[in-house]
C-alpha cells in the first residue's frame, strides 16, 4: 500500500518502519524548541505532516514501548483515530504517567501509526439478543 504524506514543513520526518516486519510506523516529532512534559500532564506534540489514509482504512495511533516503558510517556487517549476523511496535521496527545518531567525533542520518535482496514456496523434496535453462555457476565466474569 502507498500512503500519501504530505510535509507541512521541510524539517518534517515522514514515518519510518524499524524493521521490515514492523506493523507500526515511528511518528517524529517536529518543535521549534524542546518540549517538556511535566508529571501527570499532556502536551500535543506536533509531526508536521498530513496523511491520506484511503477509505475503508483507519490510523491508529500506538505508543511506542520504548517511550512508554522507560519515560513513562504514551497517548493521552490511549489509541488515537486518524479518521480517511481528516486531512490535517498529525498531532500526539502525549501525557507523562510519571513522576518526573520529560522532555521530548525535534525528531524523536513519539508514536507508532498502524494503518489497518476497518467494518462499519450498521446498528439495529433489537428487543431480545441471542443467548451465550457468558451472558451479563461483565468484568473479571471470566476469571476464576
Amino acid at each position: 500500500m502507498k500512503l500519501q504524506v504530505k510535509k507541512l514543513n521541510e524539517k518534517a520526518i515522514i514515518p519510518t518502519y524499524g524493521t521490515e516486519f514492523s506493523a507500526g510506523a515511528d511518528l517524529y516529532a517536529l518543535e521549534d524548541s524542546s518540549v517538556t512534559i511535566g508529571p501527570n500532564e499532556t502536551k500535543f506534540i506536533h509531526t508536521g505532516i498530513c496523511l491520506a489514509i484511503p477509505s475503508g482504512y483507519v490510523g491508529l495511533i500506538y505508543a511506542r514501548s520504548g517511550l512508554a516503558c522507560k519515560k513513562d510517556l504514551a497517548p493521552a487517549n490511549k489509541v488515537g483515530v486518524i479518521d480517511s476523511d481528516y486531512r490535517g496535521e498529525i498531532i500526539v496527545a502525549l501525557h507523562n504517567h510519571g513522576g518526573e518531567e520529560r522532555i521530548i525533542e525535534s525528531g524523536e520518535r513519539i508514536a507508532q501509526l498502524v494503518i489497518t482496514p476497518y467494518i462499519t456496523a450498521e446498528f439495529e434496535l433489537a428487543q431480545e439478543l441471542d443467548e451465550t453462555a457468558r451472558g451479563l457476565g461483565g468484568f473479571g466474569s471470566t476469571g476464576k
